[in-house]
């Protein structure tokens, strides 16, 4: 004969697993619907995928920022402890909905791309994106004079 009882403490153990297993869904299938940053309401921006050249490109016109040709590329870990300039730039791309800092020495990808014209500024303007295993961590738009300006990309595309 088996005899098998079920105390009250048996069930909480039962009822924390499934709470837990149902948390862990939660969280994978938020995870894989993060790609996707909105700005507003009306506009929804994709910063997954960014794999090509061409994506790259394609990721920048939804800003309405338009670029040609292949940009200079550079690779590096990104430090654990930000100096003061790199602080700054974190503001900005906080600003933009990035946290640079989740990136703490990880190694991530710099595109730079001149743009041939921008509005009526005379110097030379370059669009910068950051990408960490083909997402878009963060961007601006800067001027290369030394009082020139640093700007996000998604604050650029609402002037």
């Amino acid at each position: 004969m088996f005899v098998y009882s079920v105390r009250a403490s048996t069930i909480k153990l039962f009822a924390v697993i499934i709470l837990t297993f149902s948390l862990l869904c939660g969280v994978l299938v938020y995870s894989e619907t993060k790609g996707t940053f909105a700005v507003s309401v009306n506009e929804a921006y994709n910063f997954s995928d960014i794999k090509t050249n061409d994506d790259r490109i394609e990721f920048l016109a939804q800003f309405g920022i338009e670029v040609t040709g292949e940009a200079s590329e550079e690779s590096f870990t990104m430090p654990e402890d930000f100096d003061r300039v790199l602080l700054g730039y974190n503001e900005i791309q906080k600003a933009q909905g990035f946290d640079l800092s989740k990136y703490a020495k990880k190694k991530v990808t710099r595109y730079t791309y001149e743009l041939p014209s921008y509005r009526d500024y005379d110097g030379t303007v370059y669009v910068t994106i950051l990408v960490y295993r083909d997402k878009v961590i963060g961007g601006d738009v800067s001027s290369a004079d030394p009082d020139g300006f640093v700007k996000g990309i998604i604050e650029d595309s609402d002037e």
